[in-house]
């Protein structure tokens, strides 16, 4: 029975916290079997609810991944099987790795996919037979790698196949017939043979002409020599002559801007980009988002000024187009203190950069959970300081700006700090306009795990009340010192909620619990309470009882909570507390009777 029960409190407590996307969870285990020597599997996190924000991952309408493109970067490790879970998967390109081990047989499993591209990796064994199954592949790139045995002749059944690379291997036997057929292959640097004839197959490109071919190689190799020779005078008198000429920045050739125009907002030439982050320096790097990479520089001049360069992923693709757009034009459009501000962009073919100033003192995540040695807590002051300046800022986003913007990813991570320690909320990659006749937007859940309002889980539609309840979630932060999401060690590997943590605490009477350990007595009880009794109201269960971003700001500067909304707060989530105590009897009840009545039906029976 107690097994039952415990079952039973299961059942109900996933009511309550949000699982992963299946395919989140496939992703993820795909990454911890992966060594990622350059960061770029960093956010590919199992506490996402959709993976189509992860780097290097393109989805469909649905949602469901589509493409994987982690081509030269770097990764070494093995390849999961769990690769055999994302059905949906059309393009897999992890050539020119260091990756090992053999490839799985799960691969067989992608009947989607039309590019599967593993050359130039270290990937030893055979060829999984089960590729065979793989009706709609049409480009299949295995070469440079260390494979043996024979080509498996289920390859044969591939009728859609036009271009297979198997060179560089160390694969025997014979080659089947059909792809020998296909328009492009390649199977040198094997002991393969073409049949019964036992012929090396060298390709499907057959060189004819004999000596012709000969001299004609000569006099292009003498022409090549005389056009590299007159290159190279040029290039030494252009150099003579520019090498005491002043240094001018130019964009790179067929840069596309779009025909932005923001006011103030400058836009750089990638040169000088390049220039401030030392060509993007992965010893520059501040941070990775779902979008881009942020860097630290400093441009050219007398000031140095240091900034802050975001460079967008896939730049090439919808997706990462129209997140520029939207940041330019978004942040363009909001100016105020207690908001990033961006200084100018850049834009070519083939980059999308954002220029912020560069904040000295990081995130509030970063001075809560990542202090250095010999670096000094955040104060109870400065903290009480920077939850209003986060509040001013979300308040002027809600009800200042026009159109009014949601920022849908509010956490300690994107609300920023700048000399003195002010709140600056930054990052709006996630942000959505609204319409002044609508106050929501209809659009995939985006966000962090632990941030994100019930609501907006289950219907998928942001309000700046789902930003308030990231709010609320960020203050309990700033006031414990914990991640949202934290490990329950007294339930073995399980998680739980900071938001249920503090109610456990708070309905226990243990306030001084609560408080971040750094700050050890130094904190006004008084304020301590107001601020822990403001974030429960922000994460109210119903979305309509939530505070407003400018009631907030007055409960901050006032130091006052009105006692009628934390009273309806606490008969709210006492009600709440006995509706689900009395569903979970309910459901323990009736399972209790249809036991019952099993085990009389299994008694009957064995009378008979």
């Amino acid at each position: 029975m107690k097994l039952i029960a415990f079952g039973l409190l299961l059942l109900g407590y996933i009511q309550y916290f949000a699982t992963p996307d299946s395919e989140v969870i496939a992703l993820y285990e795909i990454r911890t079997m992966l060594n990622d020597s350059r960061g770029v599997l960093n956010g590919w996190n199992n506490n996402q609810v959709s993976p189509c924000y992860f780097p290097s991952i393109s989805c469909n309408q649905d949602q469901k991944v589509i493409s994987i493109t982690l081509s030269s970067s770097g990764l070494s490790g093995f390849l999961s099987p769990s690769i055999g879970k994302l059905l949906y998967l059309q393009q897999l390109l992890l050539n020119d790795n260091n990756i090992t081990g053999g490839i799985p047989q799960e691969l067989g499993n992608l009947s989607s996919l039309t590019t599967l591209k593993l050359g130039g990796n270290s990937l030893n064994g055979s060829i999984p037979d089960s590729l065979g199954r793989l009706s709609k592949l049409q480009n299949l790139d295995m070469s440079k790698n260390l494979l043996i045995g024979n080509i498996p002749t289920s390859l044969s059944n591939l009728s859609s196949l036009n271009d297979i690379n198997l060179a560089d291997n160390n694969l025997s036997g014979e080659i089947p017939k059909r792809l020998l057929q296909v328009s492009h292959y390649s199977y040198i640097g094997n002991h393969l043979n073409c049949g019964q004839h036992l012929i090396s197959c060298e390709g499907n490109n057959i060189n004819t002409g004999g000596s012709n071919n000969s001299k004609l190689k000569v006099v292009a190799s003498i022409g090549g020599a005389v056009t590299l020779l007159v290159i190279i005078v040029l290039f030494l008198l252009w150099w003579q002559r520019m090498r005491h000429r002043p240094e001018i920045y130019v964009d790179v050739p067929g840069q596309h801007d779009h025909n932005l125009e923001f006011g103030q907002i400058k836009r750089f030439s990638l040169r000088e980009l390049q220039i401030a982050t030392n060509n993007f320096s992965e010893q520059n790097v501040l941070g990775k988002g779902g979008f881009g990479k942020v860097y630290k520089g400093v441009l050219s001049g007398p000031h140095g000024r240091k900034v802050a360069v975001k460079r967008l992923f896939e730049v090439e693709k919808p997706e990462g187009e129209i997140a520029f757009l939207r940041e330019v034009e978004l942040i363009s459009i909001a100016v105020h203190k207690n908001i990033l501000r961006l200084i100018g962009f850049c834009t070519t073919t083939k980059e999308r950069l954002l220029v912020y100033p560069y904040m000295e003192n990081l995130s509030v995540a970063s001075r809560l959970r990542d202090i250095k040695l010999n670096e000094p807590a955040l104060d109870w002051p400065t903290r009480v300081r920077i939850a209003l300046g986060a509040a001013r800022g979300l308040e002027y986003l809600h009800e200042h700006c026009n159109p009014k913007i949601i920022h849908r990813d509010v956490k300690a991570a994107n609300v920023l700090l700048d000399g003195n320690f002010e709140a600056v909320v930054g990052d709006f990659g996630l942000a959505k306009m609204i319409d002044r006749e609508r106050n929501t937007v209809t659009t995939g859940v985006r966000g962090t795990m632990g941030h994100i309002a019930p609501e907006y889980l289950k219907t998928g539609r942001p309000s700046v009340k789902t930003d308030i309840f990231g709010y609320g979630v960020m203050l309990l932060e700033i006031v414990t010192g914990e991640r949202a999401v934290f490990p329950e060690f007294s339930e073995g590997d399980s998680e739980i909620m900071l938001n249920d943590q503090v109610k456990r605490l708070v309905q226990g009477g243990r306030l001084t619990d609560i408080v971040d350990h750094n700050l050890d007595t130094a904190y006004d009880l008084q304020q301590l309470e107001k601020m822990i009794q403001i974030a429960l109201l922000c994460t109210h269960v119903e979305p309509h009882l939530r505070p407003a971003m400018s009631e907030v700001v007055q409960m901050l500067e006032g130091n006052v909570v009105p006692a009628e909304q934390w009273e309806e707060w606490q008969v709210a989530e006492l009600a709440r507390r006995h509706q689900h105590e009395m569903n979970q009897q309910r459901r323990l009840f009736s399972f209790s009777e249809e036991s019952l009545n099993i085990q009389e039906a299994i008694q009957l029976s064995s009378g008979r």
